[in-house]
């Protein structure tokens, strides 16, 4: 049985929605009735056909639109902030999910690499989140969701980039909730454990260079080494936690880092 979380009419961007996790979040958004701003790279013919399909089984009239803003860049980022406010006339919610990942030990980890995964990972949340809470202090009302990792709250090796920045985004949740708490405002962070999105597809080959093990045993015995119950979390997990979050339900908690990892933080 569908739950009703009261979102209608409410407006959100999502960073790197156009596959993925980011994707997932945005169409539980929009089947609630939230109108949503995409961003994210990739094939255009495909992000169009994709928001059209989101658009097409949106609740209550709720819109999808597109903004290719790089998360590298600031100035971008700020437009797709002021894109937001000034199509849809508000912003309700802010889900900074873009992200990229590379593996490699720390003494050969490319500079180029360090420094676009703390861009992406870690400054684009800071800077969306600085553009968008003026919008939701006026408002008197406002979600922040940060999309963390496991990562945010435990290590593993040849990951020092990702790690860094995650972590990063733990505490970067937690100032920015206790800054707002007055104002209607919550600030959290969801942690998963391993979904299988194409960054983790890609991230299976890069654990098999580096390690030198076949892809099946780098699945078995590195990505789910970490997670007692042995299975990927899956995308409608995920969006159960975002709509709590985001919805009346979740407005006493604020400065969380939920997790949603089969157990790995547990130990």
């Amino acid at each position: 049985m569908a739950v009703d979380y009261h979102l209608e009419g409410q407006v959100a961007v999502v960073t790197g929605s156009t596959s993925g996790i980011g994707q997932a979040m945005a169409t539980a958004l929009v089947e609630q009735g939230v109108s949503v701003v995409l961003n994210g790279f990739g094939d255009a013919a495909k992000i169009e056909a994709d928001r059209a399909a989101m658009e097409a089984k949106a609740a209550s009239g709720a819109r999808v639109l597109y903004h290719a803003a790089d998360m590298t860049k600031p100035a971008e980022i700020a437009d797709l902030i002021g894109y937001a406010k000034s199509e849809l006339g508000r912003l309700d919610i802010l889900v900074n999910n873009a992200g990229i990942q590379h593996v490699a030990p720390v003494d050969e980890f490319p500079d180029e690499k360090w420094a676009a995964i703390i861009a992406i990972n870690l400054s684009s949340a800071f800077h969306a989140t600085k553009h968008a809470l003026p919008i939701m202090k006026a408002q008197g009302r406002g979600r922040v969701v940060n999309i963390a990792s496991a990562h945010g709250l435990v290590a593993s090796p040849f990951k020092s980039a990702y790690v860094a920045a995650k972590h990063g985004v733990v505490g970067f949740t937690k100032s920015c909730a206790l800054e707002v708490a007055r104002q209607g405002i919550t600030v959290n962070a969801i942690c998963p454990g391993y979904v299988k999105t194409p960054l983790v597809e890609m991230q299976i080959d890069d654990q098999a260079k580096a390690r030198g093990i076949p892809r099946e045993r780098v699945v078995e015995d590195v990505i789910l080494a970490a997670q007692p119950n042995k299975a990927f979390v899956e995308y409608d997990h995920l969006a159960g936690m975002l709509l709590y979050l985001v919805s009346d339900l979740g407005a006493s908690t604020t400065g969380a880092a939920l997790t949603a990892d089969g157990g790995w933080t547990a130990a």
